[in-house]
Order: C-alpha cells, then sequence, then structure tokens
C-alpha cells in the first residue's frame, strides 16, 4: 500500500471520530500551545534586554557596591561606601578610560506653579548621555562648569513636558526639583518605556546639586558608569578597577571584594542564563504534559486496533502484508500527534502574542525561533511514534482468521 493511501485511510479514521480525535490530541495541544506561548514571551523580553544591553556599546563597566555580610547576618550587614573619590582615582590610575560618570538616583517631586509631578532624578555629570547612549534633543545637556559651580540647572525626559505642561520649548523655565530651583537646560530624546520604566519621566540634574536632595550620606552610595577606549582593553581596564578599589577598601589577600565590575558581556550572558534556565524548566514541566497525551494517543489507538479487528483480518485475507498494517496505524497516530502539534504552534503563538499585547509598559512583542518551532513540532512527532509503535505492532501481530472471526 502506498504511503499517500496510508495516510488517506488514517484521515478518514480520524475523521470519522472528530471529537475523539480532539480530545485525544488536547494532551498535545496544551503541552505545544505552553511551550510555544512561554518561549515567544521569554523570547521578546531576552530581544529586548540584548538590543538595550548592546547600545551602551561593548565598552561599557558598571561598578556596584556590595552589602558587606560578613558582620554576621542581614540585621548587622552594611552597605559597603563607594564614593566619587573612589571614581576619580580610577580614572587617575587606571589606564584606557574614556569616559566616567557618577550616578546617584532616587524618586522625588517635581513642580511647576500649581502643577507637580513625581519622578526620578539622577545625579550624574556631562560625560552621561555617551555613556549611557542617551543624546539631547533640544538645549544642552549638563557642563562641566555647571558641575565645578554647582549651578542648579537640569536635561528633563519627554514625559516632564507634557506632565507639568511647560510648553512646546521648556529650554530657560526654572521648575522646582524637591525643594530645589532649577532652570531646565535640555530635553532628552524620546526612548519611550522598557521593563516598567519609563525613560521619559525622569531628571538629570549635576551630581553635586543632586546631593542636596538626597543628603550628604548618598554621597557614600555611589554607583559608577564607565566607558573604555575600545573592547580591546575592557578586561585590561577591569583589573585595574578591582586593584584601585581593593587599595582603596583596604581589603587583604584573603578577602572577596565588596564591590561589583560588571562588563556588558557578562550582563548578556547572565541575562541570557537567567532567561534559557526559566525556558528549560519550563519546557521540562511541559514535556510531561506531552508525555500524558502520549499515553492517550495509545489508549485511543488500542481502542481503534479493537474496533477495527475484522477490518484487519479482511485486509490481510486480501494480500495486505505485515508491515503494511503496522505501517497504517502508526501513521494513524502520528498524524494524530502531528495535527495535534500544529494546533499547540497556532494557539501558543496567539497566546503569547495576546499576553505580550496586554502586558504593561512597552512590552516587546512576542517572538517565537525558528529552533523552539522545530523542537515543538518534532517531539510532539516523536510522541505519537513513541506511542504509536506498540498499538500499531499489536494490530500487525493479528491472526487474520481469528481477527475476522471477530465479533
Amino acid at each position: 500500500m502506498i504511503l499517500s493511501e496510508n495516510f488517506r485511510i488514517a484521515f478518514r479514521a480520524l475523521w470519522a471520530n472528530k471529537l475523539r480525535s480532539l480530545l485525544t490530541t488536547l494532551g498535545i495541544i496544551i503541552g505545544v500551545a505552553a511551550v510555544i506561548a512561554v518561549v515567544s514571551i521569554v523570547q521578546g523580553l531576552q530581544y529586548l534586554i540584548t538590543s538595550q544591553l548592546q547600545g551602551v556599546g561593548a565598552t561599557f563597566i558598571a561598578v556596584n557596591p556590595l552589602v558587606d555580610n560578613r558582620g554576621g547576618g542581614i540585621f548587622i550587614s552594611r552597605q559597603v561606601k563607594l564614593t566619587w573619590e573612589d571614581g576619580l582615582a580610577i580614572q587617575e590610575q587606571v589606564p584606557g578610560i574614556s569616559l566616567i560618570t557618577p550616578l546617584i538616583l532616587g524618586g522625588n517631586q517635581v513642580k511647576y506653579r500649581d502643577r507637580q509631578h513625581g519622578t526620578t532624578v539622577f545625579g550624574v555629570n556631562e560625560d552621561w548621555p555617551e555613556v549611557g547612549n542617551h543624546t539631547v534633543e533640544r538645549g544642552r545637556f549638563l557642563s562641566r562648569i555647571d558641575l565645578e559651580q554647582r549651578r542648579k540647572v537640569a536635561v528633563i525626559g519627554q514625559k516632564l513636558i507634557d506632565e507639568l505642561r511647560l510648553g512646546v520649548n521648556p529650554v530657560g523655565q526654572e521648575i522646582y526639583v524637591g525643594a530645589v530651583p532649577v532652570t531646565v537646560v535640555g530635553v532628552m530624546e524620546e526612548r519611550g518605556q522598557s521593563l516598567g520604566f519609563d525613560n521619559d519621566d525622569l531628571v538629570f540634574i549635576p551630581f553635586d546639586t543632586s546631593l542636596m536632595l538626597f543628603g550628604r550620606s548618598a554621597a557614600d552610595k555611589v554607583l559608577l558608569r564607565l566607558q573604555a577606549e575600545s573592547p580591546q582593553v575592557v578586561e585590561r581596564v577591569k583589573e585595574g578597577i578591582i586593584q584601585v578599589l581593593r587599595r582603596r577598601h583596604k581589603l587583604g589577600a584573603d578577602e572577596p571584594d565588596d564591590f561589583q565590575v560588571v562588563l556588558q558581556d557578562e550582563f548578556l550572558s547572565t541575562v541570557n542564563s537567567i532567561l534559557g534556565n526559566v525556558t528549560a524548566v519550563v519546557g521540562a514541566v511541559v514535556g510531561v504534559a506531552l508525555l500524558v497525551g502520549g499515553i492517550g494517543i495509545m489508549n485511543i489507538m488500542l481502542v481503534s486496533v479493537t474496533e477495527r479487528t475484522r477490518e484487519i483480518g479482511i485486509r490481510k485475507s486480501v494480500g495486505a502484508r505485515r508491515q503494511d498494517i503496522l505501517i497504517q496505524f502508526l501513521i494513524e497516530a502520528v498524524t494524530l500527534s502531528a495535527l495535534g502539534g500544529a494546533i499547540g504552534l497556532g494557539l501558543g503563538y496567539g497566546i503569547g502574542a495576546g499576553v505580550a499585547g496586554i502586558l504593561p509598559g512597552d512590552w516587546p512583542p512576542a517572538h517565537v525561533p525558528f529552533w523552539a518551532i522545530a523542537l515543538s513540532f518534532g517531539f510532539s512527532t516523536l510522541v505519537g511514534v513513541f506511542f504509536g509503535i506498540y498499538p500499531a505492532g499489536k494490530a500487525a501481530a493479528l491472526d487474520p482468521i481469528e481477527a475476522l472471526r471477530y465479533e
């Protein structure tokens, strides 16, 4: 019997029992749909994070303080100091650094006349636009003179123009950041939202001016953001930063670092590792659902063999070989599981796209990579092969005389 005839018989048998076929493949449909839905959301998120981290360049370096728990528990742990003086020492002693800025941030109220709005305030220096890959659209960014003279100036995001109704050109307007009056000197380019954070709802002010808002104690909790001169010197710069900070923090040879130096590649590697683990765990859990679906297919195929025993006897009596019967029932099982996989693919993408569409913020659209489609569809097909072998073998092994006598 030619292969196409086997497929025709398989589709006819499944169509004759549409509801039973649908219920049989339900486990496969749910399993594949769950895999595709989760993978599409996670892959979309991974694409967004990767593109944003790549935007700051391969020369980006972040230095963060760590919490010291060596005192014996979280209740007596302390926040390790990291200061702008540390940053200046790094800039002076470590070759290969092109730009460096301190960074402190916190929430505060911004006021203009009778209007006010809660936003995020960043205290930085003049290097921030290049370090953070965030350019000015109107006016200018903070200058070195602004920093040296501790001027009360600010560069704002696009959203504040709307929230405070500052007009078409807010440059030159005076607003209040907390209790500090500042003059707007520039507006940052619009970047939208990402991961729940509005990149246009922010204010940049000179680092020393920000200490008037956050208090002098904030000067001990500075984050440092740097750009190396080239990707080739990034590792050497990282090692230099570690050496300088260990000397300044008076750490012994056997003491661990009380700070963290992270490169862009390490950010990407960490993010990809976390999201990859999430995908793997979900995939393993859903794999169990696929196996349960496979067991359902095997049970239904056994029922089908029993129901069609006389049909099998007739075919064998007119010359059908053992392998013809085997292939016929195997194709029927594979067709059943493959149809379930195809329906699951479409359903899973629809769920993923729907969830990504209703999530708050600028959540990235669902994205299903080819490997996820091939893996899900291939695995669902293999489930049909694996769990279809036993019923097909049982049908092929039937004695034609006994099969014809079956009532």
